[in-house]
């Protein structure tokens, strides 16, 4: 490395980095490509005494995505709703990856911290490869088997509009996107709304390393809801469920809030959450991307 990229050390006991502030420069000013290879085996970035705000989180992440992607469920800063607040309240949030319960998974999830908590509301996360290689082959052989299924009624077909991008002006546009996904049947309705199935894999392929990652919205569905997960209709037994919560308790990494830091996280292999905690003056951002290389 240059001296372009500042000093860098371990972000926890993960695979993940902290990269610090050189000679205090602005963070649109790092090397892209030496960035990069940081991001490809690390996984996770956290740029620290930056002094990152929300605007130049998005100007940042512009440099390396070929898309942005619109998130209707947060609240949004700006006119492209590309920038948003976290979830809001202050109760913790379990492990699950962007929009993996979407046909639109973004690439990167890129997290901005403008006021930390007090104490505690750190973001949390867990390396999806480290999680797949500690499940049984039992529970390994279950979610290579059975694929996970969100269904989805009567989304208003504006919103569909907004989320698949400026290229659907119509419903011809729409069917020929949505036929283009995989794991995905829809019905028009007469009210104009479409009801929608998503069917995929646990199980993603890392997209820089091709490890398998336990990288998706399982746990949100296991733990919150009493709905089938699987696509034959079944749910998983308490016994994997209580191995999978013993796994996420053991692989728990944080990332300790500060004024102004940024996070770059692959959502093909880290899944995320938040610790609870009661400050309700803590802001933190963010935004989502599909990277260009």
């Amino acid at each position: 490395m240059n001296d372009m990229i500042g000093k860098i050390e371990p972000l926890g006991t993960s695979t993940g980095k902290i990269l610090y502030n050189s000679h205090c420069q602005n963070i649109l000013d790092l090397s892209v490509a030496e960035t990069m290879e940081i991001f490809k085996s690390s996984g996770v970035i956290l740029f620290r005494n930056f002094g990152v705000t929300p605007k130049q989180m998005k100007d940042f992440s512009e440099q390396f995505s070929g898309k942005h992607i619109i998130d209707f469920t947060k609240v949004s800063i700006d006119s492209d709703k590309y920038v948003n607040f976290v979830d809001g309240g202050m109760d913790g949030l379990i492990p699950h990856c962007e929009n993996s319960c979407f046909p639109f998974r973004p690439d990167v999830i890129w997290f901005c911290c403008t006021v930390p908590a007090e104490q505690e509301g750190e973001t949390l996360f867990w390396d999806g490869i480290r999680v797949w290689e500690e499940l049984s082959q039992e529970s390994r052989q279950l979610f290579l088997s059975k694929q996970l299924k969100f269904s989805y009624k009567n989304v208003p077909v504006d919103i569909l509009k907004g989320i698949i991008g400026s290229n659907a002006n119509t419903i011809d546009d729409i069917k020929q996107r949505l036929d283009s996904l995989d794991g995905v049947s829809y019905q028009f309705n007469n009210d104009k709304t479409v009801s929608v199935e998503y069917t995929c894999s646990s199980v993603v392929n890392n997209k820089y390393n091709h490890q398998n990652a336990f990288a998706n919205h399982f746990w949100v569905y296991q733990k919150k809801t009493e709905e089938a997960i699987f696509d034959d209709g079944s749910r998983a037994s308490d016994e994997v469920a209580n191995e999978i919560e013993r796994i996420f308790g053991k692989l728990t990494e944080k990332i300790p809030w500060k004024a102004g830091d940024l996070v770059m996280m692959d959502n093909s292999r880290f899944l995320h959450g938040r610790g609870a905690f009661n400050d309700n003056r803590r802001q933190v951002f963010t935004t989502l991307s599909n990277l260009k290389f």
